[in-house]
């Protein structure tokens, strides 16, 4: 499966056109990563429990991606977009969203 942002994959003409597919993921922060991030704030540096947290959040939504592009009889996804958000009532959660086209090349 080939997942790509590009609208085309370069030598592999699209054949087929099999609809637009979509997943969420959402990823709750808990105290231990809220303190953790606090602490790192205020010293400086770099946020690996939330970077860490991002990575997972957009690995599993495209997973899910594929996963839905598969079920399409689908071999490759294009034009993806990746996009955050962060939801819940107090910012606390993390959501992770992916968009394309599923295709047969």
């Amino acid at each position: 499966m080939i997942i790509t942002t590009t609208p085309n994959i370069e030598g592999f003409p699209v054949k087929q056109y099999l609809g637009i597919v979509n997943s969420e993921t959402i990823i709750g922060a808990n105290i231990l990563k809220d303190v953790m991030a606090n602490l790192r704030d205020f010293f400086g540096g770099r946020n690996n429990t939330y970077e860490k947290s991002f990575r997972t959040a957009v690995e599993t939504a495209l997973k899910e991606l594929e996963q839905q592009a598969l079920a399409r009889g689908a071999n490759a996804v294009v034009g993806v977009k990746v996009d955050y958000e962060v939801v819940g009532a107090s910012g606390s959660m993390l959501m992770a969203t992916c968009v394309g086209t599923a295709v047969l090349i």
